[in-house]
């Protein structure tokens, strides 16, 4: 199953898409067919939307959702996860500015006929470090190690989009 992860924002929004390794087949040992070494899960792209601060949230909605539709188009993802929206009270502003952009993501994945999985932050965190409330370092390297790959991802939004694809393939739930 391919996913992909989404980490919403409205300067950085952070993608992520993952699907399980297809790397060569260890031989049967002890009657289980088993992977050789190396990572369970590919990432197969990731990368981050830079919308133009400068510009009204509106213009910086419909360059959204341009962004998301072409890559829904070349990803061909079978399942979007996305996090839920979080609300800090010392700035309910961002997260009306956030609900909207989730918004558009939303309708974008919907329309693509794709399946949609919402997560929190806090089980990306857990399911990724076993803390859920891991710093940024620390969820970098988790998809560093996680996915094989040579560097950590960066910015940080890239990490925690891959985490969240990750979470949505473990949790293995129905999508929504």
């Amino acid at each position: 199953m391919r996913v992909l992860g989404i980490d919403p924002g409205t300067r950085l929004t952070g993608y992520g898409c993952v699907e399980p390794s297809r790397g060569p087949l260890a031989a049967r040992a002890g009657g289980k067919l088993g992977r050789s070494s190396g990572p369970a899960y590919a990432c197969v792209e990731a990368g981050v939307f830079r919308l133009d601060i400068k510009l009204p949230v509106a213009d910086r909605l419909v360059e959204l959702e341009r962004d998301l539709v072409e890559l829904l188009e070349r990803l061909r993802p079978e399942v979007v996860a996305v996090e839920q929206l979080y609300a800090h009270y010392k700035h309910p502003a961002t997260a009306i500015v956030m609900g909207h952009a989730r918004g558009v993501m939303l309708l974008a994945i919907r329309r693509a006929g794709l399946g949609l999985i919402e997560l929190r932050a806090s089980e990306v965190k857990k399911s990724a470090t076993g803390f859920g409330h891991a710093p940024k370092a620390q969820m970098q390297r988790a998809m560093q190690l996680e996915l094989g790959l040579s560097e950590v991802p960066n910015p940080p939004d890239v990490a925690d989009a891959l985490a969240i694809a990750l979470t949505a393939i473990k949790r293995a739930g129905t999508p929504r």
